[in-house]
């Protein structure tokens, strides 16, 4: 045993690896010598960065990294490899969702949805986790759960417990007392108060730590009203500018990212003018606010898809008229708000808001940004690398040498029809197939 393994060790130092593995079968050594690289073989891929589609290439996967891509013609040799073929598809840098819920199902019951535990809540998460990573989705940012349900969840991906995306979280996000993101559907007597909530910049800079402390890896604020918050109006703002600046400080920093949920202009402009990285929603932008956001490179977040399903389903699901009412009044505001953005040339993420329609439903909404202004490669961008540079990640996003190997696949050209992106067929983290029709 001992003579195999010094024959091994010096066969790997001495060879290049595809002679290694040709050496040691010959000499009926069957060993473990390095996992097998991954090559993958598609119609083409799509290059987020120059915006086109590049035809004839192949993909070398090695552990969790990109450290290949070439012409088909020059890799010749691929008996050492693990050959997965895609042809007829068209490869995607694994897609990112910078606005989700994945402890909440927008299919239950609305107000009893309100009184979950925290174990059903995470129950949910971890289904939802792997909901969202089929549907293609291999990053996500979670901005706001109780409990710190998501943290934990996605603390279970990371073990390699559980499958689903890479995670961000915030923990619980930010409100003023009775403000959007506080728990306003108890009665008073229960006296029920959200884990974010803070008045004043140094409660606010207290529960910006707090949610650091027990694991969030991003923070949000809740600076203005929200749809689906009990006796909040959606365009009026709540914290103040000063509430605002503090969470940033206190954010930027400990080196994380913020993001301020902000329907209504003021609360726009006073999360622009405080660092905010990400603006949530953007319903009411006039074109001071679009303006500003461009000057101080602040990236926008419009969930431009969720509206149809919630008029569509949610008397069904039990959501109140006062919440239907609501998204009635930003639906067609939001819609243009983000038209003008990107007319501007705005910095934009995807942002879905998932659970308010139901989870894996996330690449949707491509083709209603696409309706609503974009080109098919600024959606594209917008879900890998603008959602990337929002994270500060410059390993993600890209089909590139040296990047993380989050790879997806769709039957045909997604820069042809954008629509492909709902039915992700191939879906590859971290080096890992999780999905292959």
């Amino acid at each position: 045993m001992k003579t195999t393994e010094k024959i091994r060790k010096i066969i790997i130092k001495r060879f290049p690896k595809r002679l290694a593995i040709t050496a040691l079968l010959s000499l009926g050594i069957h060993m473990p010598l390095f996992a097998q690289d991954t090559l993958l073989i598609a119609d083409g891929y799509i290059d987020v960065v120059k915006g086109k589609t590049v035809k004839d290439v192949v993909i070398v996967v090695s552990g969790n990294k990109i450290i290949k891509v070439t012409e088909q013609d020059k890799l010749t040799d691929r008996t050492a490899y693990k050959i997965i073929d895609l042809s007829g598809k068209t490869l995607v840098p694994g897609v990112m969702d910078m606005h989700v819920h994945l402890a909440g199902d927008a299919e239950d019951d609305f107000l009893a949805a309100q009184n979950y535990s925290i174990p059903r809540q995470t129950v949910k998460a971890v289904k939802n986790a792997k909901l969202t990573l089929l549907a293609g989705f291999t990053t996500v940012r979670d901005l706001g759960a109780s409990g710190y349900t998501v943290i934990a969840t996605r603390d279970g991906i990371n073990a390699g417990e559980i499958p689903g995306p890479r995670v961000w979280a915030v923990g619980n996000p930010i409100s003023i007392t009775g403000g959007h993101c506080d728990d306003n559907f108890s009665a008073p007597e229960k006296l029920s108060i959200a884990g974010g909530v803070a008045d004043g910049p140094w409660a606010v800079r207290a529960k910006v730590r707090e949610n650091i402390k027990y694991g969030a890896n991003a923070i949000k604020v809740c600076a203005t009203g929200g749809v689906f918050s009990k006796g909040t109006k959606v365009g009026v703002q709540q914290l103040t500018y000063e509430e605002i600046k503090a969470a940033v400080d206190e954010a930027h920093m400990r080196g994380l990212t913020i993001a301020a949920h902000a329907h209504g202009t003021s609360g726009i402009k006073a999360s622009i003018k405080a660092g905010i990285d990400s603006i949530e929603h953007c319903s009411f932008m006039d074109k001071e606010a679009i303006k500003m956001a461009i000057k101080a490179g602040t990236y926008l977040s419009c969930d431009i898809y969720n509206t149809e399903y919630t008029l569509a389903f949610g008397a069904e699901n039990g959501v109140p008229e006062e919440n239907i009412n609501k998204e009635k009044q930003v639906s067609k505001a939001q819609r243009e708000s983000f038209r003008q953005a990107v007319k501007a040339g705005a910095n934009m993420v995807f942002g879905s808001d998932a659970a308010i329609y139901p989870h894996g439903d996330n690449g949707k909404q491509f083709s209603r940004m696409v309706t609503f202004g974009m080109t098919p490669i600024q959606a594209l961008q917008a879900a890998t690398i603008n959602s990337a540079a929002l994270l500060k990640q410059d390993n993600l996003g890209q089909i590139k040498p040296g990047f993380m190997a989050d790879i997806i696949a769709v039957d045909g050209d997604p820069l042809k029809n954008i629509s492909l992106m709902e039915n992700v067929t191939f879906v590859m983290k971290d080096g890992q197939v999780y999905k292959q029709q």
